[in-house]
């Protein structure tokens, strides 16, 4: 439970305080997708007919269930869009350019990348102004964390130089265990203030809301999930200087620096 965990619930939480938010799914799986209520079959077009067919990016995109969430989806053509890309002039721009038309429509854009590094997420790094790291409370999510900052630290020298981390999401956490507190302990000695003060807990409630199609605050809003997404919400927007009210000067975040999964399963 991380990047596509984070990018739904954050993109719906700040939807439910006043923000007019774009999620645009670049995963070839499609999480996303489902977890906001929108059927990965049948989809008349994709965010693939946009990197690959050159679709203006308005066409693809779909209203949700939650009022002021929009949604770019994905399916399954995605996975081929990598080896399809490799020979597009500007390949690294494509997302980019298509953002610019409709980004001023939104007060924050945020990209759920693929759980690797390859060229849809290359995309999405060169596009965003911030990323948002979100690390489950476990050993293996520290391992890759450094070769998660060092991909970023590429992209910011040769594609995107304002490029930011905007911050690192600790979650999965358990209290009761030793593990979680050593993990949080080491990420806040290294990061430092960039690490978001609020912290998401292992919840049964998160793992369930997906496989019905609705962020946590919808599926569950009393839960611990959900009071965490929300307080996230609030601290994210004070985070990225973004005003009470609406504003149309959107900020681009991927919600996974460098799209790879740091928790080394790929997944959420």
């Amino acid at each position: 439970m991380g990047k596509t965990t984070t990018a739904v619930n954050l993109s719906a939480a700040l939807a439910s305080l006043g923000r007019i938010i774009l999620l645009v799914d670049l995963d070839p799986q499609g999480n996303s997708t489902s977890g906001v209520g929108i059927s990965k079959t049948g989809l008349r077009m994709s965010v693939y007919d946009v990197l690959i067919g050159g679709d203006p990016i308005d066409h693809v995109i779909q209203r949700t269930a939650t009022a002021g969430l929009d949604l770019v989806p994905s399916d399954v053509r995605l996975a081929g869009a990598e080896v399809e890309l490799t020979a597009t002039i500007a390949r690294e721009n494509r997302l980019k350019a298509a953002l610019r038309t409709v980004r001023n429509h939104y007060d924050v854009v945020i990209i759920d990348c693929p759980p690797s590094l390859g060229l849809l997420t290359i995309n999405a790094l060169t596009a965003a102004d911030a990323c948002l790291i979100p690390l489950q409370c476990e050993y293996y999510a520290l391992e890759g964390l450094s070769s998660l900052v060092t991909t970023i630290d590429l992209v910011r020298r040769h594609l995107n130089t304002g490029l930011e981390v905007s911050g690192v999401l600790l979650t999965m956490a358990d209290p009761r265990t030793k593990l979680s507190d050593q993990v949080a302990t080491e990420v806040r000695n290294h990061f430092g203030s960039k690490v978001f003060e609020t912290v998401v807990p292992r919840s049964v409630r998160l793992a369930e809301a997906p496989s019905y199609g609705q962020p946590i605050i919808a599926y569950a809003p009393a839960s611990r999930g959900a009071a965490a997404y929300l307080t996230l919400a609030g601290e994210f927007a004070d985070r990225i200087g973004l005003p009470h009210g609406s504003n149309r000067g959107a900020v681009q975040v991927p919600a996974s620096a460098a799209g790879v999964d740091p928790n080394g399963d790929g997944g959420d």
